[in-house]
């Protein structure tokens, strides 16, 4: 499959490199582990900065009706949670291993599918069967196993795939995925300002060691920038080329981030692990594949 737009593709891959070592470097090496104002402060930078490009003409947001502002609602509320339970299981996880609990949440979307659309190939029921098998394998083999890492890792799959399930059936033909976008950051910078208190973060937060070093602002400012150039890049290819264009250039990004992250973060793989981790990207593999044949 030929790659499509490799300008606005690379830059898309460069900066899912970088969003993902930003915040990877901020919450495991710095170890600032508050969510609500970590999350809570990219989801306000990157709704100032879809603001901005709005004005400026980068994005096209219209405005939209209250009912269809509700009827999203649910999808951010989804959005809070992957992001929250992201960060959670990132602090505590290597990448790779990460990414290919992430991958996982397609398991979700496949059960419904089948389900509620009566849709079902034998292809679909393979990958899915093949990701099962590289999360289980991860849960028993993996040497740095961490309890709480897999728990989070588990709500934030669960929030991934009730949100692409939702996605599905709520079929927002009404609302672009920059007006989707905004109402999610919108909604998560007041959703997390509020959480801050009752979780702890606010006051824990002011025990930081780091809280007043450069190296702790610039890090959260370049992940702030990071994460909203992801999404505006994000954006840009999806509304650019084919779904399955972006399935490859997606695949592609989360191959370079998960193969360069152990030179910069610590892991421990050992043979069952890497079998786990290679058979997951089999299995995004078998999903170009179908994505390209239909079936």
């Amino acid at each position: 499959m030929p790659f499509k737009r490799p300008a606005t593709g690379l830059a898309f891959c460069l900066f899912y490199l970088s969003s993902y070592f930003t915040n990877k470097y901020v919450l495991s090496v710095l170890k600032f582990t508050y969510p609500t104002l970590f999350q809570g402060w990219q989801t306000l930078v990157g709704g100032i900065l879809l603001h901005v490009s709005w004005k400026i003409g980068w994005v096209e947001i219209s405005s939209s009706s209250r009912s269809e502002v509700l009827s999203w609602l649910p999808a951010s509320a989804l959005f809070v949670g992957i992001i929250y339970s992201g960060s959670r299981a990132l602090s505590r996880l290597p990448i790779p291993i990460f990414l290919t609990l992430h991958n996982a949440a397609d398991v979700i979307f496949y059960g419904v599918e089948v389900s509620v659309q009566k849709e079902n190939s034998s292809l679909k029921l393979c990958r899915v069967l093949i990701l099962l098998l590289a999360a289980g394998g991860l849960l028993f083999n993996d040497p740095q196993f961490d309890i709480d890492g897999y728990f989070w890792a588990l709500i934030h799959l669960l929030c991934v795939g009730a949100y692409k399930v939702f996605y599905k059936l709520w079929k927002p033909n009404s609302l672009s995925i920059s007006e989707q976008q905004y109402i999610n950051y919108a909604f998560s910078v007041v959703m997390l300002v509020f959480a801050s208190h009752p979780t702890g973060d606010l006051f824990s937060a002011l025990e930081f060691p780091l809280l007043y070093f450069y190296i702790f602002h610039s890090s959260c400012l370049a992940s702030g920038l990071l994460g909203f150039l992801l999404t505006l890049y994000t954006m840009k290819l999806k509304s650019s080329i084919s779904s399955g264009q972006y399935l490859a250039w997606n695949f592609l990004a989360k191959v370079i981030t998960a193969g360069l992250s152990p030179f910069l973060f610590e892991i421990a793989v050992n043979v069952p692990t890497a079998c786990c981790l290679l058979l997951a990207g089999f299995a995004e593999v078998l999903l170009l594949y179908i994505e390209r044949t239909g079936t």
